[in-house]
Formats: structure tokens, C-alpha cells, sequence
């Protein structure tokens, strides 16, 4: 099950990608490349099967990936917290 993308998850996110778009980009490229390869490999060839911008489409999946990677670290936060 994935985890629930909270307002205040999204809101991170966008603000940590808006601030410089193609350099975050850029980094999520190589981040993801050394993390999740066969994720890298389904976007970069979804991206180039596109008739869209493959710019776009490639952004719209590393930005998911990150919100479900934020999502799943806050998740496993409150199910580690303890008193």
C-alpha cells in the first residue's frame, strides 16, 4: 500500500523542486540512478515514448517519487515514535 501524500508533504515537495526546477532535475536523475535504477530506466523510457515533453513527463514522475519517498520516511517516523 503506499503511503498517504499529506498537504504539508506536497507542499515540501513543490517547494524543494520549484526553487530551481531543472537543476532538482537534474539531481533526482542521478539520485534516483543510484538508488532505484530500474525506476530511473521505466522513466527515462516512458519519457522518450511520449509524444509529450519528455522533460515533463520525466519531471511529473521524479516529483511522485519523491512525495511517495517523503510520505513513506514520515510514515515510518510515527510508527517509530515512542514517549
Amino acid at each position: 500500500m503506499l503511503p498517504v501524500i499529506s498537504e504539508e508533504i506536497a507542499n515540501t515537495a513543490f517547494n524543494e523542486i520549484f526553487e530551481d526546477m531543472p537543476a532538482w532535475r537534474k539531481r533526482m536523475i542521478h539520485y534516483i540512478k543510484e538508488e532505484n535504477p530500474e525506476i530511473n530506466t521505466a522513466i527515462i523510457e516512458a519519457a522518450n515514448k511520449t509524444d509529450l515533453d519528455p522533460k515533463a513527463v520525466a519531471l511529473g514522475a521524479y516529483m511522485t517519487y519523491l512525495m511517495i519517498e517523503l510520505a513513506s520516511k514520515d510514515g515510518d517516523a510515527i510508527m517509530n515514535f515512542t514517549e
